[in-house]
């Protein structure tokens, strides 16, 4: 409970106050009277009642109860302006918080401390709280003082408390200094940096336990364990006489006016006091140099109420004894208040009651306020040469420095000043009254704009600070107005005054692109101590940036930051610097942080200011959908050289994600995308190179590597070392990422296996180049070695080859062929020549490879010379060339080139592939069992020129029925490109059937010679190992499949829609090399005015033409077999006599 007393006759006042449930472990009562808040311990903790109540002061009704404190709470203290109070937890809690007074809001905190918090006062002033913690021997103990407006830590003093601590420590009146009881010691602190001033032990043989300092500043009580001493405050003497008692000390208390005081006792007393009964009376009157004041009239001179001072003279005047004195002081009294008449009168009066020191001061101070300044010198010089002799002539001579100063002779009373500097032993009060000079001499010239005169005026008075309080300075205080308290802080204030021109100089200097200038300027600007140099650091920061000074630029950045935690210009900063530090980590977290603050800012310029940035998860997002697109032509797995760990693309972003490349990117796009530098950087990183070799053996697999580790683990075996040395020759070329198809690929899983096969050419081809090992060559040896190599034989060398858009050979030794070290062959003549040479192609198809710029027949030609281990790799390394979307199945067999060359002719419609000679395919008889087929060219019959074309089609007109002749040009150009449809060809073309048919004799080997009479044609001679039946000769025909041939571009005919006579695209490829005669050259005539009986002659005089046939055999069910021929079956063309209606038919027929 709570109990009050009277001073008067320790009676108790009023009924005790309780709090239910819970002990008070402190209490305070607000400097206006109103409120008590206590500090409260709960026999459970846990239950999550209040810890700290808050009672009217008057009516002890209970006002606030606080929650926030875990436990109980040790020490409480409120504010001077009685606005807010403190709170501070034991041992179990550890916190402090700030709180409002009426509303009960927290202000501030938590506070997080090391140990039990024993101690929570304001300053004087209430700007700051200091705190103190107590707890074992092993645990931090410190004082620490915060802002007491936002919680920020300023100080944080080692100072050791003793754990049954109540009053651990107290302030000076002027807030500068803390005297502390700790443990048997009492140590006096500066309060702006933390240092120990001064330390005396007290008399008690055990720990400190509370302290109190007068407010008068003359003396401090301290207690210790069973005794109560006091101290000159000053020369930190003790004084009086020690007081024991028979219990603890637990706390000590002062009355307001320093002549009691209370202890509280380990026995549950309480004991009040009389100073005045153990202490000197010196302590309780004000005695200053020159001047005796009452206490009374003390405190309101010093509390600036000159008109109460002036009454309480009044009064004293009419005591004989006190009256030259009291009408000293009034005249002063009466100089502050500008009334220099009566001021001037009451001194004159005081000289002639009693001549003294302050007599003539404040005659020569009204002199000053009359005008008079020559005779108030020589009024003061009076104190010299009227006899009186005193210890203090120094600080008389002080006094007149002031009186010069007073007097508008500035410098002259300042080098005054500084001369009784040079001599003086103690130096502080002399220093002090010249930075109180140059700090009103700074203010007068700032007002006339004269900054850097200023600016060099306070910053010296500043250098000289801490200053000296004391009775001297206090005399000069009451004598002239001048406040020496927080003279370092009015110092500081005016400095602020020369900031701005400061900074507005540094702004200009950095938009002229002067940024040494600048930095001199903010830097200048900074040594002023303003209040907030947060903006000033983040300045200067931008400046030496300018410079490239980036570690002074993150110097200037955590400097802002610390200044201002809560602003996001100096995270913004910080992130500018780690940036080009190239800590892009750091950079990233500080970025994150200048996001955090601007959306949690409550300024709505900053938040909108946010909209500019950009959120480090959605650049991540667009360079993850960069890589995702780049990741879309890469292999499923790469080798990462780096590691040799195989890496699948989520591996691969990942690792990314850890390399300065991405960081470096990401940290560089946090205003703006650049979308372009994104590409190139992504494209860079995930450059990978491709292994063209043929395989040897049992190569290292995708098991292998995974089992090993790494490639770099593998067991040594001579193919585990051709991967080794291919990854480190990749390495050596500064790629990291490097794809080989022996273990890049897991071949146990079908679908991963079949995406490889069809995407294996566009690998290559997006590969940043492709590294091929000739393990049979030698570069040493002469040009002309890669003709030989297995390597030009093998069936998927043939498109790794021709994708790629840079390659180097290396030779068996991982040299480079020829000992030509350009990273690209393909610039080289002489191997590019060798190259084409032994390919059988022109140089620039290897150079600049493209499936689009050569015909089917070229393509398969191309290719026809390679061969495969296992049968189906012949069609499946055609996949790319051919853009096919075939569906690998090992195990078919040769219907894997059915496939693909039905799927040529399918999408294309492109027949070529039909004009090939030897043995048919199991799956269709019109296709070829092998790819060796092209290798042979195909005959070619000379064009029909245009002279001739017109003659033949006059020699044409008349001489066959013109109906007809319209009537097969139709039939023929409606006929439907050739399709597949469930391994059946459905071919168009035009037909000549087979009318007798007759053995010859045998041809070479096992074929037969046939002679037959076809339809339009005449009779024919052909070869064949198929055995024909002479007597079914109508179930053979001879075939015209080249029906694209016998157009021209001038034709208008459109190959797609053949009903169409608006397109004239030709759809055939430009250049064949088929079976049957190639197209013929434009013709003269324009087709725009071609009429059609004209176009239909040309198609007849090109039918005329010899051509490339094929026999086809019919089946059972109609359809038709290819009858195959190992030479190539030439047919003369229709005979001139020909019957069009009868001989020659158009059809799509169906071929098994």
């Amino acid at each position: 409970m709570l109990r009050r007393w009277r001073v008067d006759d320790g009676h108790e006042a009023g009924e005790p106050i309780e709090a239910e449930g819970a002990k008070i472990y402190a209490a305070a009562v607000s400097p206006d009277g109103r409120w008590l808040v206590c500090g409260l311990k709960r026999s459970n903790s846990g239950d999550g009642r209040a810890n700290v109540r808050v009672w009217d002061a008057q009516t002890h009704e209970k006002v606030l109860d606080i929650r926030g404190h875990t436990n109980a709470v040790f020490s409480v203290d409120i504010s001077p302006d009685s606005t807010k109070f403190a709170t501070g937890g034991g041992s179990a809690d550890k916190q402090a918080f700030i709180w409002h007074m009426t509303t009960g809001e927290r202000l501030v905190g938590p506070l997080q401390h090391d140990g039990g918090v024993v101690a929570v006062r304001f300053s004087p002033n209430g700007d700051c709280i200091a705190t103190a913690t107590a707890g074992d021997k092993d645990s931090p103990k410190s004082i620490r003082i915060y802002n007491s407006k936002h919680g920020q830590q300023l100080l944080d003093i080692p100072c050791r408390f003793y754990l049954g601590t109540s009053s651990a420590f107290a302030w000076s009146a002027n807030g500068r200094q803390l005297f502390a009881a700790s443990y048997s010691e009492v140590k006096r602190f500066d309060t702006s940096s933390g240092s120990l001033l001064s330390k005396w032990s007290v008399p008690g043989g055990g720990y400190t336990a509370s302290i109190a300092l007068s407010r008068n500043q003359n003396f401090s009580a301290v207690a210790a364990y069973d005794s109560l001493s006091f101290w000159d405050a000053s020369t930190n003497s003790q004084i009086g006489t020690v007081i024991n008692h028979t219990s603890k000390v637990f706390w000590i208390a002062l009355s307001a006016n320093d002549e009691y005081i209370a202890t509280g006792e380990e026995n549950g007393k309480v004991t009040l006091r009389s100073l005045r009964d153990i202490l000197p009376a010196s302590y309780f009157t004000v005695n200053l140099p020159f001047m005796d004041i009452d206490h009374e009239i003390f405190n309101s001179w010093t509390q600036g109420d000159l008109t109460r001072v002036e009454e309480l003279l009044t009064e004293v005047i009419a005591y004989p004894f006190r009256h030259a004195r009291a009408l000293s002081q009034r005249s002063l009294v009466w100089s502050r208040l500008k009334q220099w008449d009566m001021a001037m009168d009451d001194a004159k009066k005081s000289i002639e009651a009693q001549r003294s020191v302050i007599g003539y001061i404040a005659n020569a101070v009204s002199r000053i306020g009359n005008g008079d300044h020559e005779y108030a010198i020589r009024v003061f010089d009076l104190v010299f040469t009227d006899g009186f002799a005193t210890d203090n002539n120094n600080f008389l001579l002080l006094i007149k420095a002031v009186i010069l100063f007073e007097c508008g002779k500035h410098h002259d009373a300042i080098s005054r000043v500084d001369d009784l500097i040079d001599i003086a032993d103690d130096k502080s009060l002399y220093i002090t009254v010249r930075a109180q000079m140059s700090f009103l001499l700074g203010g007068m010239l700032l007002n006339m704009g004269e900054y850097d005169q200023a600016m060099e005026l306070l910053v010296r008075a500043r250098d000289a600070i801490p200053f000296q309080t004391g009775p001297r300075l206090m005399v000069i205080s009451l004598i002239f107005g001048w406040n020496f308290d927080e003279l370092d802080v009015a110092i500081r204030l005016q400095l602020q005054r020369c900031i701005k021109p400061l900074e507005d100089r540094g702004d200009a200097a950095v938009q002229s692109k002067s940024p040494n200038e600048a930095i001199l300027q903010y830097s200048t600007a900074l040594s002023l101590n303003p209040w907030n140099p947060a903006g000033l650091f983040v300045k200067r920061s931008k400046a030496q940036a300018l410079l490239g000074s980036w570690e002074e630029v993150l110097k200037d950045a955590d400097d802002a930051i610390k200044a201002d935690p809560a602003s996001p210009w100096g995270y913004e900063r910080r992130h500018a610097a780690l940036h080009a530090l190239q800590r892009y980590d750091e950079a990233m977290d500080a970025f994150t942080h200048t996001l955090s603050l601007i959306e949690g800012s409550d300024d709505q310029d900053i938040r909108q200011l946010g909209t500019k940035y950009v959120s480090p998860s959605h650049s991540e997002k667009i360079i993850d959908n960069v890589v995702h697109g780049v990741s879309k032509t890469s292999p499923l797995v790469l080798i990462d050289v780096k590691s040799g760990l195989l890496c699948d693309g989520q591996k691969r972003w990942d690792t990314f994600k850890s390399e300065p490349e991405f960081k470096e990117l990401r940290s560089s796009m946090t205003q703006k995308l650049d979308d372009e530098r994104i590409q190139r950087v992504v494209v860079e990183y995930f450059r990978y190179v491709t292994l063209s070799h043929v395989w040897q053996g049992k190569e290292p697999s995708f098991q292998d590597v995974n089992l090993a580790g790494s490639v770099w683990q593998l067991d040594w075996s001579p193919l585990n070392e051709k991967l080794r040395q291919f990854c480190e020759v990749v390495r050596t070329e500064r790629y990291r990422w490097a794809w080989s198809d022996t273990c890049c690929i897991d071949k146990t899983t079908s679908m991963v296996l079949n995406q490889s096969l069809t995407m294996m050419y566009k690998w290559y081809e997006a590969a940043a180049s492709t590294f091929v090992y000739l393990e049979d060559v030698d570069s040493l040896l002469a040009l002309g070695n890669l003709a030989g190599s297995r390597w030009m034989t093998r069936a998927w060398t043939a498109q790794e080859l021709l994708a790629a858009k840079a390659f180097r050979i290396y030779d068996r030794n991982w040299q480079p062929y020829l000992c030509d070290t350009h990273p690209n062959h393909k610039e080289s003549a002489e191997i590019m020549q060798e190259l084409a040479d032994a390919i059988g192609v022109a140089r620039q198809t290897i150079l600049a490879f493209n499936p689009n710029d050569l015909t089917v027949r070229a393509r398969l030609r191309l290719t026809s010379t390679r061969n495969a281990t296992v049968e189906e790799d012949v069609a499946y390394s055609l996949i790319g060339i051919f853009k096919s979307d075939i569906r690998p199945h090992y195990g078919e067999g040769d219907a894997a080139l059915g496939h693909l060359l039905e799927e040529i002719v399918t999408r294309s419609g492109e027949v070529t592939v039909l004009a090939w000679t030897g043995t048919s395919s199991s799956y269709n008889s019109c296709l070829p069992a092998t790819l060796a087929v092209y290798s042979r060219p195909a005959g070619a019959f000379p064009a029909i020129k245009d002279p001739d074309m017109v003659v033949r089609v006059a020699a044409l007109r008349g001489s066959l029925s013109q109906a007809d002749i319209i009537l097969l040009y139709d039939r023929v150009t409606r006929l439907p490109p050739a399709r597949f449809a469930d391994r059946r060809l459905h071919l168009p073309c035009i037909i000549f059937v087979v009318k007798r048919l007759g053995v010859q004799n045998f041809g070479g080997g096992h074929e037969y010679r046939y002679h037959a009479r076809v339809s339009g044609i005449g009779d024919v001679e052909f070869q064949t190992s198929d055995q024909l039946s002479p007597t079914e000769p109508r179930k053979l025909i001879f075939v015209h499949p080249w029906v694209r041939d016998l157009y021209d571009p001038l034709d208008g005919f459109d190959w797609e829609n053949p009903d169409s006579e608006d397109e004239d695209e030709d759809n055939s490829d430009p250049e064949t090399d088929a079976g049957s005669a190639p197209s013929s050259p434009l013709a003269a005539v324009p087709a725009a005015t071609m009429d059609h009986y004209t176009r239909a002659l040309r198609l007849i005089a090109r039918l005329q033409q010899p051509f490339h046939a094929l026999v086809l055999q019919k089946q059972p069910n109609g359809e038709f077999k290819r009858v195959a021929a190992e030479h190539e079956i030439i047919l003369p063309g229709i005979d001139r006599r020909v019957n069009l209606a009868k001989d020659v038919r158009t059809a799509v027929v169906e071929i098994l």
